[in-house]
């Protein structure tokens, strides 16, 4: 059994009147460089509720300054809202990060859900998916061509010239975020891989399966593709740990219908238990696993980098 690279999510939104530290969350991600983490996913909106309403960090510019405080700790967006983006600054905004991360960054990207974000800022929340397909097309050509030419919509591109280049080559791993059957065929013809969170390991095998006939189809090895899975976690005993986790579960997170995604997959208990449950997803054959600790608190951390993972790495 290969065991999966282990990330960790960072806490670039909060639920009001609590206000997400900047300064903290950078020092976060330079501590989970030294705890030995291999990836490091914030999360991304531009608006996020209403009562109660959630502030939130803009997932690249923390991401940027992250990569300048770190050397090792790949970053991602787990998802990057797309359609919201204008793709010719976002390509160049993504390459630049990939070049001060000198090659470290993982743009996790999905059509998005929040239609009052969609509106306030003026894209057209039913024509979304097609936008996202739009917009992962003038990404990676602008990354991989010398000169684009061509109109998609508004958007008019005459012999534009895109350097530098990232670091990556072709360029940073894409992968896609979404549940529908429609989002798995994209991760799987379009993208280099798969991301979703929340999925219990039933949930993920049946999920991953589509995605595998989807891409041996358009004749591409499942093997070669990213999957990712995150996961909430809590390190303590059970008994006080499935009431606590219930109730962050509930009064933060929202889990998108229609989707496999379920509160039953958060991992909690001993560290040899932690340890259990987590071996039930390695097997699923998935190659990253992003943990979300328990709000986020240091103890959690540590328990999990100094006591749950290296029972896994043995």
């Amino acid at each position: 059994m290969t065991v999966p690279a282990f990330g960790v999510a960072m806490r670039n939104f909060t639920r009001f009147p609590e206000l997400p530290d900047a300064g903290a969350l950078i020092d976060y991600g330079v501590r989970m460089e030294e705890l030995g983490f291999e990836s490091l996913w914030v999360w991304d909106h531009i608006l996020l509720g209403t009562d109660p309403h959630f502030p939130i960090l803009d997932s690249l510019s923390l991401l940027t300054a992250v990569a300048a405080r770190t050397k090792t700790i790949k970053i991602g967006t787990g998802v990057l809202v797309l359609p919201l983006r204008n793709p010719v600054i976002l390509a160049k905004q993504l390459s630049t990060i990939d070049l001060i991360s000198n090659g470290r960054l993982m743009l996790g990207a999905a059509v998005g859900w929040y239609k009052r974000e969609f509106d306030a800022v003026g894209i057209p929340y039913e024509r979304r998916g097609k936008i996202m397909d739009r917009n992962l097309d003038i990404l990676k050509r602008l990354w991989t061509e010398d000169s684009v030419s061509g109109e998609w919509d508004e958007l008019n591109l005459r012999n534009a010239v895109m350097f530098p280049k990232p670091v990556q080559k072709p360029h940073p791993p894409i992968l896609i975020g979404g549940y529908v059957d429609v989002v798995l065929k994209r991760a799987a013809t379009r993208g280099d891989g798969w991301l979703t969170y929340f999925y219990t390991p039933a949930s993920y095998t049946e999920a991953w399966g589509k995605i595998a006939a989807y891409a041996q189809e358009a004749g591409r090895d499942p093997a070669d593709l990213y999957s990712l899975n995150q996961l909430p976690i809590y390190v303590g005993p059970r008994e006080v740990g499935m009431a606590k986790m219930q109730e962050w579960l509930h009064a933060e997170w929202d889990l998108s219908k229609g989707s496999l995604s379920s509160f039953d997959s958060a991992i909690v208990g001993t560290p040899a238990e932690c340890a259990e449950q987590i071996a039930a997803h390695i097997a699923t054959g998935v190659k990253k696993i992003v943990f979300v600790p328990w709000r986020y608190e240091k103890e959690q951390v540590d328990l999990l980098a100094h006591e749950v993972l290296p029972l896994l790495r043995k």
